[in-house]
């Protein structure tokens, strides 16, 4: 139950310091995350029920950005999941996106740093509150591991913008739209 409680002020801490909203739809994602985690009894576990924390990432480089086209909705996105026991938010998108993209991140030299938040529907009928966390890469080609999407790449910064939808769109203006911001 501690860790728990450490964990709620942690995440509350780091989305309390965030730079202002990049637009409405934050905004409001930010309150209903702060206003979740203090009410669920166990916001970072998916089996607690359908509104629960994720994490995820966007993934940075010289290249621009590394999307990949989501198996079930067909929408080029950011890579992301669910926490697994004991897992942070920000471990849980490092996790996550390596295995999704197939590539070697790290955090930023100063440490995971929460760049957007979005709560939105997911499938299956539950609520997704995802934090997303910035993650650098080299200019590998990305590789997937199996039974992950086959369909992952590199985008230009405007290309990027040009597919993402509306949380995802947000989260790339946050970033800077065009230069790896944390390197």
């Amino acid at each position: 139950m501690a860790d728990q409680q450490r964990l709620r002020a942690l995440v509350r801490d780091q989305v309390l310091a965030l730079a202002a909203p990049a637009d409405l739809r934050e905004r409001r994602s930010r309150l209903r995350l702060l206003e979740a985690i203090d009410r669920l009894p166990a916001p970072f576990s998916r089996m607690s029920g359908p509104t629960h924390v994720t994490g995820s990432a966007i993934v940075v480089g010289r290249r621009g950005i590394v999307l990949h086209r989501h198996r079930r909705m067909g929408i080029w996105l950011q890579p992301g999941g669910h926490l697994e026991p004991g897992e942070s938010p920000w471990q849980a998108a490092r996790r996550e996106a390596a295995e999704e993209m197939g590539l070697s991140l790290s955090h930023p030299s100063r440490g995971p740093r929460l760049v957007h938040v979005d709560v939105h529907p997911a499938p299956l009928r539950h609520v997704h509150l995802d934090l997303r966390y910035l993650l650098l890469a080299a200019d590998d080609e990305p590789r997937p591991a199996p039974g992950e999407s086959p369909d992952v790449r590199w985008f230009t910064w405007p290309e990027a913008l040009a597919v993402a939808d509306g949380g995802l769109s947000g989260a790339l203006r946050t970033v800077g739209g065009g230069r790896p911001a944390g390197t």
